[in-house]
């Protein structure tokens, strides 16, 4: 099929509009609206759920390396995933190729749904009329040139506050979703979604050693808000600061201490320890450390945990997921009580409780699963200044790396970034390779305290779960957890 043509004219119209121009009536289309409907309700009338997934996708990136554009991308992709549910068992066939041709084969793919296996059909998603976002397409707003240039000059800002640089890294990604899904009972809704991230990365050399620092920012909106000076210069300005933190920093030190997490980015410890293990596949299967607690107090009282995805113009929210059903605000732990799972359609049936909106896919080749949106931690009543003057020795992180949990047992390993020493009530020494080792349940004990400055990540989050990401956010107060695990490298 030709590449679609897209008018910015129609931006502003409804989604269901905009994508049927995508899908169906493009010059040399190959599949009609009215024969997709026709195939879907013939080939999904048995089953119990499942939809059509139609998607186009249009994604960029321009990186810039050394005071040189290394690389510049551009992609599209068109196709469509089709899917019939029985029970338990999915049916799934997806093609590249948006055609009538295709879309029957994958309804004789999917045909192998049991006969009778659904004397109920569940019912279609309720409609929302919410927009969380800009329908706009980020790619066309800003022109190459442009963008070469804002790299150019972030670059040359960088190399100018600081003798010190010795290498400026820095990217500028865009994206833009358009998504139409499609039921049996003739159901038809659609969401447009605008993503774009900027990252900054610099290395400073002072004494022969060298350390680096980095900062990303972003959200659903276009181009525009990070081409703002100010935007920009803020995060090299992050950037630099964190490199500079770092050639001051030490070895860690080890043990069991007394461990304050900072507010915002300090919440992917909290997605990956916790917010997995209560997403509803897990719970179901039981195979989450958190399977068989709901209406049980699994966190020290004051804890209060949600996911949101109706947060307008954040990284991690969706108008609607990917199985038509409108975001929520989903509270998963309540005052420390586990009140709720992040729900699919599937999940949700068969374990008796409502979709939550969590139904995601990575694309048109993916079937969905439950998955986060924005993953938060409420604000508590404690002062951070508080937190900190009541730890005698400890540490305290501000921004974090890599890590990895196992979600049948909630044990956890993650990496700080930045952190430093706490002594006698007192922030110190900023040291290096700090490991935080725990388990997440026991640690949602171990919070004594919950801060009143709740801050959401910048919107760089990218969330993996069975080789499939999808964008995501995090938020929370500063935290102080007691007696948690710390793995140094001072001797």
């Amino acid at each position: 099929m030709s590449e679609p043509v897209i008018s910015a004219g129609g931006f502003g119209q409804a989604p269901l509009i905009v994508t049927d121009r995508l899908f169906f009536e493009q010059p040399g289309t190959r599949l009609d609206r009215d024969a997709a409907g026709r195939i879907v309700a013939r080939t999904l009338g048995a089953a119990e759920d499942g939809e059509l997934f139609l998607e186009y996708r249009q994604s960029e990136q321009l990186a810039l390396d050394d005071g040189r554009i290394r690389s510049a991308g551009f992609d599209a992709a068109l196709g469509f995933g089709l899917r019939a549910v029985a029970g338990e068992a999915a049916f799934y066939a997806h093609a590249g190729e948006l055609s009538e041709a295709a879309l029957e084969r994958a309804a004789a793919t999917v045909a192998a749904l049991p006969a009778g296996a659904s004397p109920n059909r569940d019912a279609a998603p309720p409609a929302s009329n919410a927009r969380l976002y800009s329908d706009a397409n980020p790619l066309d707003a800003m022109p190459f040139e442009t963008r070469t240039r804002l790299l150019a000059e972030l670059d040359a800002y960088a190399r100018g506050s600081d003798p010190a640089v010795r290498q400026v890294s820095a990217s500028l990604a865009g994206e833009w979703q358009a998504v139409q899904i499609i039921r049996a009972d003739g159901t038809r809704t659609a969401d447009l979604r605008p993503l774009v991230r900027l990252s900054v990365t610099v290395v400073l050399e002072r004494n022969g050693r060298r350390e680096s620092g980095s900062y990303g920012t972003g959200g659903r909106y276009g181009y525009q808000p990070l081409a703002a000076t100010s935007c920009w210069q803020a995060a090299v300005d992050e950037a630099l600061r964190q490199a500079r933190v770092n050639l001051e920093s030490r070895p860690a030190p080890a043990g069991e201490m007394d461990v304050v997490l900072g507010p915002g980015w300090p919440g992917i410890l909290l997605h990956e320890a916790i917010g997995h293990g209560l997403e509803g596949d897990f719970n179901r299967k039981k195979t989450s450390a958190f399977a068989g607690l709901l209406g049980r107090r699994i966190a020290a009282p004051g804890i209060t945990v949600i996911d949101d995805g109706t947060l307008p113009d954040r990284r991690g929210s969706i108008t609607i997921d990917d199985e038509g059903t409108p975001s929520h605000r989903t509270i998963l732990i309540e005052d420390g009580i586990l009140t709720g799972f992040l729900q699919d359609r599937l999940n949700a049936r068969l374990m008796g409780m409502r979709p939550t909106g969590n139904g995601r896919r990575q694309s048109y080749a993916h079937a969905p699963m439950p998955r986060m949106t924005n993953t938060v931690m409420l604000a508590g009543r404690h002062a951070p200044e508080e937190m900190i003057s009541s730890v005698k020795n400890g540490l305290y992180a501000v921004n974090f790396g890599g890590g990895q949990v196992d979600i049948t047992s909630g044990k956890f390993v993650f990496s700080a970034s930045e952190a430093y020493r706490i002594e006698a009530g007192r922030v110190t020494t900023p040291v290096k390779g700090a490991t935080l080792i725990g388990n997440g349940p026991d640690a949602l004990t171990r919070v004594s305290m919950v801060g009143t400055d709740m801050a959401l990540d910048p919107g760089i989050g990218t969330c993996g779960k069975n080789g499939q990401g999808v964008p995501v956010g995090v938020g929370q107060p500063t935290l102080k957890i007691a007696g948690l695990t710390v793995g140094g490298t001072a001797s």
